[in-house]
């Protein structure tokens, strides 16, 4: 079994996720795990004046994926930070090349999923991946999110990420908060709980 963890991220946030997504994908036995990120689609100069550049030197080394290897997974899972409470402009470039995948049926009954970034608790976190998932089930995707049974986002004693429809961060208006402990560990399960949910798909 393969699972991939595909994502864009601006300034790190996003990539975190993504690697304790990954870790907790892995915890499944026999699934190979897979992180990787796609295209850039920013000027450099863009990425210069927003402070982006040394951000991204932290990732620069996760390898980029192309839209047909999309099918060679049985578990996919996306993150994006938000752009207005939708998905950032990069991920979604990417998913806007994955018509041929669609037209030939080739994403259909795979597991998947979506993890996010907003900078405020109430930038978007929720309709952001909701929209996301629109284009997974276009895609034919069995959506996985993060249910209950993950303890972490009933408390109320901290500022925190994690939504029912999946793991998420609050990165702060300037960037300066990191993924915190709670969030982290709401990513990973989301990844365990995705590939478990694949595996039992592809027995079938």
């Amino acid at each position: 079994m393969k699972t991939l963890v595909l994502f864009y991220s601006t300034y790190g946030h996003v990539w975190k996720l993504a690697e304790a997504v990954a870790e907790g994908a892995r915890q499944v036995a026999g699934n190979d795990v897979v992180v990787k990120r796609v295209p850039e689609t920013l000027p450099q100069a863009i990425l210069d004046q927003i402070g982006a550049t040394g951000a991204q030197q932290a990732f620069a080394h996760v390898p980029v994926a192309t839209p047909q290897e999309l099918a060679e997974y049985d578990a996919i899972i996306f993150g994006t930070p938000t752009r207005y409470g939708n998905v950032c402009g990069q991920m979604q470039a990417f998913m806007d090349s994955t018509g041929g995948l669609w037209a030939q049926g080739a994403l259909v009954g795979k597991a998947g999923g979506v993890f996010v970034s907003t900078a405020t608790q109430h930038g978007g976190q929720e309709t952001t991946i909701r929209s996301f998932h629109t284009e997974l089930l276009h895609h034919g995707f069995v959506i996985v999110g993060l249910p209950y049974a993950w303890q972490g986002q009933t408390g109320h004693h901290e500022v925190t990420g994690g939504t029912p429809y999946g793991a998420s961060t609050v990165a702060g208006g300037q960037g300066e908060r990191q993924p915190s402990d709670n969030e982290l560990e709401g990513a990973r399960f989301q990844g365990k709980h995705t590939a478990e949910i694949a595996k039992k798909l592809a027995a079938k």
